[in-house]
């Protein structure tokens, strides 16, 4: 016999209360009931279903709150909306947007309507006669034309009698003729015939006789080959065009460049021969901002004015040979040219230095110059003009690279 071995009765779980017996079938029940309705599919609609009501209650609340504390500016609480009479009666009238109704005064007179409007507009003065304006210090055609709303060759066109056909012939303290409409002027001279004149500016007479401001009619202008005007008077020419004389610097190549001979002295008495050019054309200055005039044939203006510093380097836009080189009597004052072959020649005015001579071989690049300002310049930049044989003055902005 082992008395090491002890035998004895196995050991017995723990017996439950009845009131946990309860608790846990219960829970049992639970668990199989939800895993019972999430397999029948109810649950997604019952999520729903939950959030549709909080939602419902949410604004109920929201409304409620509004009524409670939403007043009016007298204290009062706000019972419906009301329109007041005088902006009913606009709204009727369609005579008043519904935004623009809470800033009508509840009392305004229905009488005194006036159209709400949220930009002030200055009316403009017409006018149908000539006046006059003094040139201030950086006035040049472009910036007068547009302080008037004219266009530039107006300006030009009715100036001509003291400025010629020449947009660089305004200077400070000069005075010019200002018109109120787009045209030209034309000062009656004896013996002139109305057709003819309308005719030149390539209008109709009755244009002319019939504006307001040349105080004209047809019952006491009498024949309009001999019509009773008086010389000297100043008439508006409506749409008028005028015709310009050509003053600008002639064709100058290489082949004959004596041709600018009455141009001025830095014209270049002998013919040349040299390097050709690529027809590939670089900036003449560092700046690339214009100043001044603008390409502008109707203007009678066939350069571009680029901005600089006195004594700013001016190079070559291409190869090419120096055909003029010196001080111009038209405008220019120090003006250098350069034939590039090809029908090609490139300008240069206003400058300050002139370092070149006739006939020298340059290459694209090569300082030429300095900016300056002599001649009929206001303030230093260069004016610059590029022209073809084929296709005359051709605008520099098409093709400097």
């Amino acid at each position: 016999m082992d008395f090491n071995t002890v035998s004895g009765p196995k050991e017995q779980p723990p017996k439950l209360s009845a009131e946990a017996q309860t608790q846990l079938h219960s829970e049992s029940l639970t668990t199989r009931f939800w895993e019972r309705f999430k397999e029948l599919g109810f649950f997604p609609a019952l999520v729903r279903a939950a959030t549709l009501i909080v939602t419902i209650l949410v604004m109920l609340s929201i409304v409620w709150v509004l009524k409670r504390f939403y007043v009016n500016a007298d204290g009062s609480m706000v019972t419906q909306l009301q329109i007041p009479n005088a902006a009913q009666t606009l709204l009727e009238d369609n005579l008043l947007a519904p935004p623009l109704l809470a800033n009508l005064p509840q009392d305004e007179d229905p009488a005194l309507r006036r159209q709400t409007s949220l930009d002030t507009v200055l009316p403009l003065r017409s006018r149908s006669t000539i006046s006059t304006y003094t040139v201030e210090p950086g006035d040049n055609l472009f910036s007068v034309a547009t302080r008037f709303n004219l266009q530039p060759e107006t300006v030009l066109w009715s100036n001509r009698y003291n400025i010629g056909d020449d947009p660089h012939m305004i200077y400070p303290g000069q005075q010019l003729v200002i018109l109120p409409v787009d045209g030209t002027m034309h000062i009656w001279s004896a013996g002139e015939g109305l057709n003819g004149v309308a005719e030149f500016y390539k209008v109709t007479p009755e244009i002319i006789i019939n504006y307001p401001g040349n105080n004209l009619s047809m019952a006491t202008i009498g024949d309009l080959a001999a019509p009773n005007i008086e010389p000297g008077t100043q008439l508006i020419i409506p749409g008028g065009k005028g015709e310009y004389s050509d003053w600008r610097i002639p064709r100058i190549t290489r082949e004959d460049p004596a041709t600018a001979l009455n141009v001025g002295p830095g014209a270049c008495p002998d013919s040349y021969d040299g390097v050709l050019g690529t027809l590939n054309f670089r900036w003449p200055v560092s700046e690339r901002t214009l100043t001044g005039y603008d390409y502008a044939p109707s203007a009678n203006h066939y350069g571009i004015d680029i901005g600089g510093s006195i004594g700013d380097p001016v190079s070559t836009v291409d190869n090419g040979v120096v055909v003029y080189a010196g001080w111009n009597d038209w405008g220019y004052g120090n003006m250098i040219v350069v034939d590039h072959g090809e029908g090609w020649q490139s300008l240069y005015a206003h400058l300050s230095t002139v370092e070149v001579t006739c006939g020298q071989e340059v290459y694209s690049g090569d300082r030429i110059g300095t900016v300056g300002d002599t001649g009929l310049a206001d303030g230093p930049h260069l004016h610059f003009e590029l022209r073809n044989d084929e296709y005359g003055r051709v605008n520099p902005w098409d093709f400097l690279q």
